[in-house]
């Protein structure tokens, strides 16, 4: 009998390689920041190192896993060494990887993370594999749906006719960019979501209303497209969240130290609150837990290594400030 799972993430899985620059600036533009660098030199850098099996669902597998649950990953890697360093991190944390396939003359993606300061640039290349879901796949509770690359749209309807045909799974999604870029062929998709996460600035995207900036027209548009409990991040400022009719606001957990650097914060927020929600506990009691394994990830290089137990979320909590709490918004 085939075993079932609490959370089968699907996504991208990637090597990472932080190269932790020593020289640079941030120059503000009418498009946002812009990480400068020397022209035509050579530029010095701190170190180099690489983080296999990281990506947004593989990261969200590995968060699962930590809190208690049992997880898979449907991902995609071509038959090499990079490859390999991902499934054995993946099978040290715990994560089922008999649904990864594997890809003669195909190469295992691998992305160069320039880190400067807190935050970071990463160059990407994706392979092109050929994505399909396993044959015969037992419903888990949860599909964690994230990052895929170009030319995956045959993929995504495959994922939304399994959703149709088993209504008791229910999708979490975190739409990587590429699934931005196509949200318009993702409608079908959109009608089945339970829970849906994003930035503020990825809503007005998908929403195609750039100038749009009062969050609940933002909640409530997101919301017509299908989802039952809807979440958007924006910065310091926390998370919303809108079910049941109710927008809520939750702030950020504080930092314990100034932040290492920003890669993987936002995966660790939607799988944390995802997680909580498998585990039987309601949105109000997930999304407070969420901004705690946050914290934790941006104090380390990568976007595993911070991830928590669900003992030490809960003893964090113990020492949040008084004014840590979930807000009803008016």
């Amino acid at each position: 009998m085939e075993k079932s799972y609490d959370i089968i993430a699907i996504g991208d899985t990637v090597v990472d390689v932080f190269i932790k620059l020593d020289i640079g600036h941030v120059q503000e533009t009418a498009t946002g920041a812009e990480l400068c660098l020397p022209y035509g030199t050579k530029v010095p850098y701190i170190s180099a190192t690489p983080i296999p099996a990281v990506g947004n669902s593989a990261n969200a597998a590995v968060s699962a896993s930590r809190l208690g649950l049992s997880s898979a990953l449907i991902a995609f890697l071509g038959k090499d060494e990079h490859g390999e360093e991902c499934l054995a991190r993946l099978k040290e944390e715990g994560v089922d990887t008999k649904f990864i396939t594997q890809e003669d003359g195909k190469q295992t993606n691998y992305h160069y993370v320039l880190w400067y300061g807190d935050d970071r640039t990463i160059l990407i290349k994706h392979s092109d594999f050929f994505e399909k879901l396993p044959d015969n796949l037992t419903p888990p509770k949860w599909i964690y749906l994230s990052s895929l690359g170009a030319h995956t749209e045959e993929f995504h309807d495959e994922i939304t006719d399994y959703i149709e045909k088993h209504p008791d799974v229910k999708l979490a999604f975190q739409p990587g960019t590429f699934q931005l870029k196509i949200h318009d062929e993702l409608i079908d998709l959109y009608k089945h979501i339970e829970v849906i996460c994003m930035n503020k600035e990825e809503s007005q995207e998908v929403l195609k209303t750039p100038d749009e900036h009062d969050i609940k027209i933002l909640l409530d548009g997101l919301e017509a497209l299908g989802p039952k409990i809807v979440i958007i991040t924006d910065g310091h400022i926390g998370a919303y969240m809108k079910y049941e009719n109710t927008y809520f606001n939750m702030p950020i957990f504080p930092d314990i130290a100034p932040p290492l650097e920003r890669t993987g914060a936002g995966d660790a927020f939607f799988s944390t609150f995802i997680a909580y929600l498998a585990k039987g506990y309601d949105p109000a009691y997930a999304i407070r837990r969420a901004p705690v394994n946050s914290m934790n990830v941006v104090q380390h290089i990568g976007a595993q290594e911070g991830l928590l137990l669900e003992s030490e979320i809960e003893e964090l909590l113990k020492k949040a400030p008084e004014d840590y709490k979930l807000k009803i918004l008016e």
